[in-house]
């Protein structure tokens, strides 16, 4: 029977941070690592429900939340993209110590680009999953900035998403567009499969696509179609992915 296990770590800032691991019943065949989008949690239903399929079907999976965000400590308002970068490698450690170093890297809308962008410093990963992400993180810090000018104008602002308030930083965004994501792309040579909702109204398709042109590896795409960003309009979706990443992770490794 398929197990969770709530766990705790700290990043190299010494910032407590929280996770669950997803056990499947016996030995598992792979370990994955699967971080969430902007102002996410690793509770998000897709989340979730992704993990504990993927547990089911043999894989262990550590979704964790990143700094200041759900059960992690930290003041999110300070953090930035870098500091997600670094919880990475925290949870890296973690899933290493207490299962096996993780083989495939799982990443939802910024924590894909998280994981897009630290899989080159993780010898472990042999095959990259991103679901709903970008294809550059300019697009977010002009989302952020064109929401509320006084991020830039003042140093800090109030944004809204997803019904709650964030304090953020002007730090928050130019640590955004220094980012060089196309680059890292462009760089990757481990499998890389690309998700994308046709109807993203967060992040249109064309990242998906921008995404596929870039990836230096060898990809595959898979278009939801009748989806949104959190994966929420089509409940059969998340086991799709999960089986689908199941399936497709078995593929590489022959």
């Amino acid at each position: 029977m398929r197990t969770s296990e709530k766990v705790f770590f700290k990043n190299v800032s010494g910032v407590r941070l929280c996770g669950i691991i997803d056990r499947p019943a016996d030995e598992p065949i792979a370990t994955a690592l699967f971080s969430h989008c902007f102002t996410c949690t690793k509770d998000l239903k897709a989340i979730v429900k992704i993990s504990r399929k993927l547990a089911q079907l043999g894989i262990a999976v550590l979704r964790f939340d990143f700094t200041g965000l759900g059960n992690s400590h930290g003041d999110f308002s300070d953090s930035n993209f870098d500091n997600n970068c670094e919880d990475v490698m925290a949870a890296v450690g973690k899933i290493s110590d207490d299962i096996a170093a993780p083989s495939l890297l799982i990443g939802h809308s910024l924590g894909g680009a998280a994981m897009m962008t630290m899989v080159h410093q993780i010898e472990s990963a042999n095959c990259l999953v991103t679901i709903a992400s970008p294809s550059t993180t300019q697009h977010l810090a002009d989302y952020l900035s064109k929401t509320n000018p006084d991020i830039i104008d003042k140093g800090e602002g109030s944004v809204e998403i997803g019904g709650r308030t964030y304090l953020l930083r002007k730090q928050l965004i130019d640590n955004l567009r220094q980012q060089d994501l196309p680059a890292t792309l462009q760089a990757l040579t481990i499998p890389h499969l690309i998700f994308h909702p046709l109807a993203d109204d967060t992040l249109p398709y064309w990242h998906a696509e921008k995404m596929f042109e870039l990836t230096g590896g060898p990809k595959s795409m898979i278009t939801l179609n009748n989806s949104d960003h959190l994966l929420v309009t089509n409940p059969a979706d998340c086991d799709f992915v999960a089986s689908t990443i199941h399936s497709w992770y078995l593929r590489q490794q022959n």
